[in-house]
Parts: structure tokens; C-alpha cells; sequence
């Protein structure tokens, strides 16, 4: 079991109908929102109940719930098949081993309309409960499939006619510039790392993100959104 703590992890698995053992509130919480678990609760035959804030941050160990906890069955992967079966953009990550950074990607790449997001299984984070709280609810909606070789996930893709696109501070062709193909996949490399060598060498595209300060990268969802928000662009204005 995976416990999810905080509203918008709560509300979102209860709204996407994610098996839930049971839910824990706070005595004394409030709000719409916390009606609205409540009452997906009711309609769903989720057993919640209320309990003094302080089992609530006993069961959290510390980190932050804003008085709702459930226990819910843990993230089930999406086979690789599965996700790009339809997709017009999937991201895949090239050993991301901070959970925030994984979540923020995840929640960034939602809201950019992406179809999936592959990762690795091994030096790389796998989905925790910090992804899920730092995904602020967009786990729940965003296809996330395993791979033991992203290089291999790579030569899949390219045989469904996707191009790939890895980010790169060094990459030949700025984001802003190069021609987004449609099915595309985008390549992000690990915190401090970038992109391994011969997943470079996977690529079709080396892109780059143009800095005008003295710092050469960004941090990997911040990159992501850069990069996924011009292509969504580019997308929205070919109809």
C-alpha cells in the first residue's frame, strides 16, 4: 500500500477512481475541497474516518498533510507498448533519482498535454509517495512506464516513427528552432549529469535551451516545461 497525503493526491485518486483502502481525516478539517473527499468517499464505498490531527502526523512521519491520509494500492507501470500506442509526445527520463524533481516533471508534463512518460529501472526514482505528493494529483492521469534500457526504449519508439529529441546544453538546434515532428519523444538527462553518451547518440536531435545568465542549465522540470509548452505551441497552431 502507498499512503497519500495532502488534498490534491487525495482528491485526484478518489476522481480517477484509484483503488483506496481507506481514508483518514483530521477532526476539525474543513473546507470544499475536503467535502468533496468526503462525499467521493460515500459514493465510491471508501471507508473514511476522522481522527485527532496527531495520528494523522504520526502516520506522515513528519511531512506535510493538510489533515487528509489514504492508503491506496500502489502505482501499477504501464508496459511501453501500452503508452505509445496512440501518443503524440512522451518523455523519458534519463536517470532522475531526486522524487521531487520526478514529480514536478510529471505534473509539468500533464499540463503540457504529453502522453506518457517512460523511466528507468535501475539509478533512476521509481514512484513514491513524495513523486505522488510532488505530482500535486497529476500521477493519476499520467501513463508512466518502466524500462530496463532507455536506449532500447529509444530504438522502440523509432521503430513507430517517433523522432527523438534529447535536451542537451550543448545540443546542436535551440528548442525554439528546430521542427517538432508528430509522433515525438523528448529525452531528459539526470540532475547534474544530463544525458548519457550513448543515449545522445540515440537521438535525432540534440536541442538546447539558450541562457542569457551565468548558470549553463536549469533544473529538469523546469527545462521540461520550457521545452514541452513550445511544442505544445507549436502543436495548438497547426490546428
Amino acid at each position: 500500500m502507498m499512503q497519500l497525503l495532502g488534498i490534491h493526491p487525495v482528491l485526484e485518486a478518489l476522481r480517477a477512481k484509484r483503488p483506496v483502502e481507506r481514508v483518514v481525516i483530521a477532526k476539525g478539517a474543513a473546507g470544499s475541497r475536503l467535502q468533496e473527499i468526503i462525499d467521493l468517499c460515500r459514493e465510491q464505498g471508501v471507508p473514511s474516518r476522522f481522527e485527532p490531527r496527531q495520528v494523522l502526523d504520526r502516520m506522515a512521519a513528519g511531512a506535510v498533510h493538510q489533515g487528509v491520509i489514504a492508503l491506496a494500492a500502489a502505482h501499477r507501470y504501464a508496459s511501453l507498448d501500452q503508452v505509445i500506442e496512440r501518443a503524440k509526445m512522451v518523455v523519458l527520463l534519463d536517470g532522475v533519482e531526486d522524487p521531487h524533481n520526478l514529480g514536478a516533471v510529471i505534473r509539468t508534463a500533464h499540463a503540457a498535454g504529453v502522453d506518457a512518460l517512460v523511466i528507468p529501472e535501475r539509478r533512476a526514482v521509481g514512484i513514491t509517495e513524495v513523486v505522488g505528493r510532488a505530482s500535486a494529483g497529476a500521477l493519476e492521469y499520467m501513463p508512466i512506464a518502466r524500462t530496463g534500457n532507455i536506449n532500447r526504449a529509444i530504438e522502440t519508439l523509432k521503430s513507430r516513427r517517433f523522432w527523438i529529441y534529447g535536451l542537451d546544453e550543448r545540443g546542436e538546434h535551440s528548442y525554439d528552432a528546430v521542427e517538432f515532428t508528430s509522433p515525438a519523444a523528448l529525452v531528459l538527462g539526470g540532475e547534474g549529469k544530463g544525458l548519457h553518451r550513448q543515449v545522445k547518440e540515440h537521438c535525432d536531435f540534440l536541442v538546447r535551451i539558450p541562457m542569457a545568465g551565468r548558470i549553463s542549465s536549469l533544473n529538469v522540470s523546469v527545462a521540461a516545461g520550457v521545452v514541452l509548452f513550445e511544442w505544445r505551441r507549436r502543436l495548438a497552431a497547426k490546428g
